[in-house]
C-alpha cells in the first residue's frame, strides 16, 4: 500500500467520530490518485489507491484507518458496505 500524501488526521480527531458502540461510518473513494483521510463536516472521507476488486480497496481502507488510529488492522471489523462506498467499521479497543 502506498503511503498517504500529507498528514493523517490525529487519532483523537478520528476517535470523536466513533459512536458509543465503537462504530465508525465513512465514505470511500477507491482508485484515487493519492491516499488520504479527511474529515469534512463531521464525516470521514477516505481515499485509497487500490481498485475495488477482490476486497483490495476494503483492505487498503482498513490498513489506512488502523495506521491513523494507531491500532492493528485486525482490531477493525467491516460491519457494512463491503461493495459500497458507504462503509461502517467497528473499532475494538
Amino acid at each position: 500500500m502506498a503511503r498517504p500524501k500529507g498528514e493523517l488526521p490525529s487519532a483523537d480527531a478520528l476517535r470523536v467520530l466513533i459512536d458509543q458502540e465503537g462504530r465508525l461510518a465513512l465514505r470511500v473513494t477507491p482508485g484515487a490518485k493519492v491516499e488520504a483521510l479527511e474529515i469534512v463536516e463531521d464525516r470521514l472521507l477516505v481515499k485509497v489507491r487500490a481498485k475495488p476488486e477482490d476486497g483490495k480497496a476494503n483492505d487498503a481502507v482498513r490498513d489506512l484507518l488502523a495506521r491513523a488510529l494507531g491500532l492493528a488492522p485486525s482490531r477493525l471489523e467491516l460491519l457494512r458496505g463491503a461493495t459500497s462506498r458507504e462503509k461502517q467499521f467497528r473499532i475494538s479497543a
